[in-house]
């Protein structure tokens, strides 16, 4: 059960799956790596950031 400050992650049909939720975490975590020009060591940094993005994302929609 979510905890009752957040709403769920995934509420509806309009939401992605988890393979497309994956998919959309890894784009977005490499385009963060293109603009640093993939300066190495920053990965997990990038893939955390990109996860609690597009989970805000759609934290947002599902409350709207």
């Amino acid at each position: 059960m979510a905890p009752k400050d957040k709403a769920p992650l995934f509420t509806d049909d309009s939401n992605p799956d988890l393979e497309e939720f994956h998919e959309m975490i890894a784009e977005r975590a490499y385009r963060k790596a293109e603009k640093r020009g993939f300066e190495p060591g920053h990965e997990m940094d990038d893939w955390l950031e990109a996860e609690r993005e597009i989970s805000n994302q759609y934290r947002y929609l599902s409350q709207a």
